[in-house]
Formats: C-alpha cells, structure tokens, sequence
C-alpha cells in the first residue's frame, strides 16, 4: 500500500516562498512518476508541475513555470515543490500524486485521472 504524506504549506505574503514536501511510503517510490497538483475552492483540480521516475525530466504549468521548481530524493522516498515569488492566485490545497503507470521515453501524465496515489494535501494561503 502507498501513502503520500504532504508538508510545507502554510499562510504567507505574496512576493515570499514555500517549499513542500511529500513523504512515499513503500519501496516503489522510485519507479513512480510524481506530480503536484492544486485545487482552490470551488475550481477543479488543476496541474502544476510533474517530474519523472529518475528526476531526470521536470514539466509545469505555464502559470507557474520559472516559480516553483519540483525535485525528488529516491533514495528518501521524498518529492518536493520549491515554490518562489507566491502571488495570491496560487492559494490553494496543494496535493502530491504517485502515478504508476509505465511511460516510454519522458512522458509524465498532466492529468489528475492518470494518477494512482494521492496525498490528503496541504493548504497553501498567500495574502496580498
């Protein structure tokens, strides 16, 4: 069984920065594909950022690439969102996601249905 566990966010201003961390229980952390994704209310969930099983490839969204800038640590079963220059429209519940499924060459699945594992997530608040 695999369990995400979010961390990191918190309220700040806009203009400063957050990292997250998601935390994978489980041995396979390592052949998984992982995404971040956010959801604020009364919107769908959207995408933010993915990066593949061996980190060697990294996507974004357009709304946030050149921000946030999403790592991961397999041999600590640790992914990780840097977030930088937080505008309020980033304020959301930011939710970390393990997708299973078997890629050929840097493919990384933008879409939330793609995903297997889900974290509870975390609240990110950015005031003005």
């Amino acid at each position: 069984q695999v369990q995400l566990v979010e961390s990191g966010g918190g309220l700040v201003q806009a203009g400063n920065s957050l990292r997250l961390s998601c935390v994978c229980s489980g041995r396979t952390f390592s052949s998984y594909a992982m995404g971040w994704f956010r959801q604020a209310p009364g919107k769908e969930r959207e995408f933010v950022a993915a990066i593949t099983w061996n980190g060697d490839n990294s996507y974004y969204a357009d709304s946030v690439r050149g921000r946030f800038s999403i790592s991961r640590d397999n041999a600590k079963n640790m992914l990780n969102l840097q977030m930088n220059s937080l505008k309020p429209e980033d304020t959301a519940n930011y939710y970390c996601a393990a997708d299973k499924h078997l890629y050929a060459g840097n493919y990384v699945s933008r879409s939330p249905v793609q995903y297997d594992y889900w974290g509870q997530g975390t609240q990110v608040t950015v005031s003005s």
